[in-house]
């Protein structure tokens, strides 16, 4: 039953923002394809971090290796580009099983500086190899839209209609895997590993399963951010991983809900510090240092009155009221 109705909420959701984003302007569908994405590679962040307490700061890396291998499968064998997502889906979901493999006895800041590690090599290796193209970085394309939809339907609304529809697919993945005994394992681990392992739970485990789906989850936001973008080592540098997990903060990092939040700041800060430094006279030195001073506010103020993430403050409050 409550599948049914999670079911039911998702797919009204999903059509009321599909027929919102016939009704605004180009630039807001653009950033409402961005949110969607975020929002899905920072619930990857949610699920290692907040569901099994594995810390990575190198989820950045797994979507470069979803959206690399989507490009070149679709370059190379000119294959579906629902086909491409799938593709790219797995082949981070099996780096990741590689690396939870290799760093299951890993925890705390050995775990994070190994994934750091991931996310600032493997960006580099796109200059070593002729097959990525180097900094130009490879044509990652989701075509024109049907002819159907009329002319009015623009690439942009294209974009937003894939991205939404296979973000919000993803999301009631994670949602039922979070809700059913999966979930409640990783809890038990990021609670207590040492009675999780006494109770029966399979440690080694359950970690590189949570490893695994969140590196795949990442890859999938990587490909659809490839197809809004370019898929090249620039896009998907070490500043994408910290963007992530300060989303993952600023929502909170126990919340899938809240990574909507995180992922609208994310977007909204670039806007906003632009504005804010037009006011200010538009110097070289405002326009670049402003997004991160307001993203180091937020961060600040998050975890003194919210450490949990509002979404998380709100269920608490509610809960209390009940």
């Amino acid at each position: 039953m409550h599948s049914l109705r999670r079911l039911f909420l998702f797919i009204i959701s999903s059509l009321i923002l599909l027929a919102l984003s016939l009704k605004v302007e180009e630039l807001r569908v653009y950033q409402g394809a961005q949110i969607a994405i975020y929002a899905l590679g920072i619930s990857s962040i949610v699920l290692l971090t907040g569901y099994s307490g594995q810390v990575s700061l190198g989820n950045g890396a797994f979507m470069a290796i979803g959206a690399y291998s989507a490009a070149l499968t679709q370059i190379h064998w000119h294959l579906p580009l629902f086909v491409t997502f799938i593709v790219g889906t797995f082949s981070a979901a099996l780096a990741g099983a590689i690396l939870g493999g290799g760093a299951a006895r890993l925890s705390g800041p050995y775990l994070a500086g190994a994934t750091l590690a991931l996310a600032v090599g493997l960006p580099t290796l796109a200059n070593q190899f002729t097959i990525f193209n180097g900094e130009t970085g490879l044509d990652y394309t989701a075509g024109t839209p049907p002819t159907w939809f009329g002319e009015s339907f623009t690439l942009y609304k294209w974009f937003f209609w894939i991205a939404l529809i296979n973000v919000m697919l993803m999301m009631f993945f994670l949602r039922n895997i979070t809700s059913s005994r999966y979930g409640r394992t990783w809890k038990a681990l990021r609670g207590n590993p040492v009675a999780a392992q006494l109770s029966g739970i399979q440690v080694g485990g359950s970690k590189v399963l949570a490893f695994t789906i969140s590196a795949g989850v990442a890859g999938l936001a990587g490909t659809l951010l490839g197809m809004i973008g370019f898929v090249g080592p620039t896009g998907f540098g070490l500043g994408l991983s910290f963007a992530l997990v300060t989303g993952a903060v600023l929502s909170g990092v126990t919340s899938l809900a809240g990574s909507m939040l995180g992922a609208v700041v994310l977007v909204a800060i670039p806007e906003l510090a632009s504005v804010v430094a037009h006011r200010l006279g538009d110097t070289e030195r405002v326009t670049s240092n402003l997004p991160g001073l307001i993203m180091s506010t937020l961060l600040i103020l998050t975890v003194l009155f919210t450490p949990n993430g509002p979404a998380e403050q709100i269920r608490k409050h509610k809960a209390r009221k009940q």
